[in-house]
């Protein structure tokens, strides 16, 4: 019997992984993405993707030793050679989960007053 295997219950592609390191607070201030209810981050890259793609963070914070898995989605796409020079990537939106809010929680306190700074960002 031919056809698709039984075993095989995804939707299409499996969700790619990529691992974001911030080592100090300003690269993460400039990447964090507070406009998303749930919280979300700039990811810089070069790969192919669609709004709604699933994506998978391994993050690492400043003077964090632990990673912190998070399964986001595509909110946003900014194109190779976007207007003033912004940074070609992806906004990725947190889910809505008590795992991903507490690390959000984690990123505001890091981040602290600079969360309503007006220093320019990689983002909205």
């Amino acid at each position: 019997m031919s056809g698709p295997s039984s075993t095989s219950t995804s939707a299409g592609p499996r969700p790619s992984v990529i691992q974001l390191v911030f080592r100090e607070r300003g690269a993460l201030y400039a990447a964090y993405i507070p406009a998303f209810t749930d919280g979300g981050l700039f990811v810089p890259t070069t790969r192919d993707y669609k709004l709604g793609d699933d994506i998978y963070l391994l993050l690492s914070l400043p003077d964090d030793i632990q990673r912190y898995p998070v399964a986001g989605k595509i909110a946003w796409i900014t194109p190779p050679n976007a207007s003033g020079g912004r940074t070609q990537g992806v906004g990725v939106k947190f889910p809505n989960d008590d795992k991903t809010r507490l690390l959000r929680v984690k990123i505001e306190e890091i981040l602290g007053t600079a969360v309503s700074s007006a220093k320019p960002t990689q983002t909205l």
